[in-house]
C-alpha cells in the first residue's frame, strides 16, 4: 500500500470513527461519559477522547460540568439543515399522497423525545385536518410516532417513553405501558402504524415509515376525520403509502 493510499485509508477511518461518536451520542439521549461512549461504540476510550475533543472545537460535542457529552450546536445547525432539505424534497409525494386518499398528507421526525411534523400538504376537503408545521406532539398517541418507535431498539424505544410518560391526550390514547408495547410488535410486524384517535378525538391517521439502507428517518401519514376513515379504509390505503415511501426513500 502506497503512503498516498495509507493516508486516504487513514482518514476515511477517522471520519467513520467521528460519525459513530455522533451517531452514538444521538441514540444516547443523555450526556455520556468517555467510558460509556467508548462501550457504545466499541472504540478504545483513548480514541473516543481524541474524538470528542475534535468535535468538541468545531461546536459537534459539548461537554457539561460533569465531563459528559451529548451532541451541540453544530450538529444541530446540520439537523436543522437537513429537515428543511427532507421537507422539500417531500413534497411532489405528500401531493401524491392526498391525490391517492382526498386526506391531508403529512411527514414527521422524531426530534429529541416529540414528534415534529415538517411538511405537510391540505386535503382538498372543507373539512379536514391540520397539523401544523414544527408543532411538536408526543409520540405515543401519534401513529407517526409509533411507527418510528417501533423501528428502533426496544431499548432505545422504552428510554423514550420514560422520559416521555404516556400521557392521555384524548380517552383513546394508549396509557399503559405493558399495552402500549403491544402495540409497538404489532406496528413492528405489520409495517404501518394507526392513530385511533388517540391524539385528537375525531381523527383518525394512518402511518408507514420512510425507509432508507437504514433506520427509518421519517414517517409519512394521511389523516382525516374518522368517519372518513371507517369501513377499513385505513388498511386499504397502507399499500399505496409504502409505494410512495419507498419512491421518496430512494430518490
Amino acid at each position: 500500500m502506497t503512503e498516498e493510499v495509507a493516508s486516504r485509508s487513514s482518514s476515511v477511518q477517522s471520519v467513520d470513527r467521528a460519525l459513530d461518536v455522533l451517531e452514538a451520542l444521538a441514540r444516547a439521549g443523555k450526556p455520556v461519559g468517555v467510558g460509556e461512549l467508548s462501550e457504545l461504540t466499541g472504540l478504545p476510550q483513548g480514541t473516543a477522547h481524541r474524538l470528542l475533543q475534535s468535535l468538541q472545537q468545531r461546536g459537534y460535542v459539548r461537554r457539561d460540568a460533569a465531563r459528559k457529552y451529548s451532541v451541540g450546536t453544530s450538529a444541530m445547525r446540520l439537523a436543522d439543515a437537513a429537515q428543511r432539505s427532507l421537507a422539500r424534497s417531500s413534497r411532489p409525494f405528500l401531493a401524491e399522497l392526498v391525490t391517492l386518499s382526498g386526506e391531508t398528507a403529512n411527514l414527521a421526525v422524531l426530534e429529541g423525545d416529540d414528534i415534529v411534523y415538517v411538511a405537510q400538504v391540505s386535503s382538498p376537503h372543507t373539512l379536514r385536518m391540520f397539523a401544523e408545521v414544527g408543532r411538536h406532539v408526543p409520540p405515543h398517541s401519534t401513529a407517526v410516532g409509533k411507527v418510528l418507535l417501533a423501528a428502533m431498539p426496544r431499548e432505545r424505544a422504552l428510554a423514550v417513553l420514560r422520559r416521555t410518560g404516556l400521557p392521555a391526550r384524548t380517552p383513546a390514547t394508549i396509557t399503559d405501558l405493558d399495552a402500549f408495547v403491544a402495540e409497538l410488535d404489532l406496528v413492528a410486524a405489520q409495517g404501518w402504524a394507526a392513530d385511533e384517535e388517540e391524539q385528537e378525538s375525531g381523527i383518525r391517521c394512518v402511518a408507514v415509515p420512510v425507509l432508507g439502507s437504514g433506520p427509518p428517518v421519517a414517517a409519512m401519514s394521511l389523516s382525516g376525520p374518522a368517519d372518513r376513515f371507517a369501513g377499513g379504509r385505513t388498511e386499504g390505503l397502507v399499500a399505496g403509502m409504502q409505494r410512495v415511501a419507498a419512491v421518496f426513500a430512494a430518490g
